[in-house]
């Protein structure tokens, strides 16, 4: 759909990888001066597990920023759940943020998916995104590392 208005034409569709990345190098021009950061602070960072035959078990994936972990996915496939996965990959996450210099971490995640496993691991609730379908919300969780690895939540 396009509509033309003012000298300019807006148009909706849907994803547009010329677009993001347009709208991430504007935001980079910002983004960067204000917290005086460059591109180079930014790495990704992923931990991945696979079975004996090579199939998934599960993954995390996620990014380092100037000190802060940021993880954006994890996964464990339902038959591995209890195997004590998801605690072996965050581990591994976060002892390499950690080897990288972070001294925080942050996540978020739907109430029907996994915030107890983040609480547990340390994480503690900052806030809530409220109207997720189903009757859900997404809850963003924070977690300062210690010198030895431990967290201790500070505002």
């Amino acid at each position: 759909m396009t509509h033309d208005h003012d000298g300019g034409r807006l148009s909706v569709g849907e994803a547009d990888k010329a677009l993001d990345a347009r709208l991430s190098q504007g935001l980079d021009e910002v983004n960067f001066p204000a917290t005086g950061t460059t591109s180079a602070d930014q790495t990704s960072l992923s931990v991945k597990v696979v079975d004996e035959t090579g199939e998934l078990v599960g993954g995390l994936s996620g990014w380092t920023w100037a000190g802060l972990f940021g993880i954006e996915m994890l996964w464990i496939r339902e038959a591995s759940r209890k195997d004590g996965w998801g605690t072996r990959i965050l581990a591994a996450a976060e002892e390499e943020a950690r080897r990288r210099g972070c001294d925080r971490a942050c996540v978020s995640s739907f109430t029907f998916q996994a915030p107890a496993f983040y609480q547990r691991h340390g994480y503690v609730e900052t806030g809530r995104t409220l109207g997720i379908p189903g009757g859900a919300e997404d809850v963003h969780m924070f977690k300062k590392f210690t010198s030895a690895g431990n967290s201790l939540f500070r505002a």
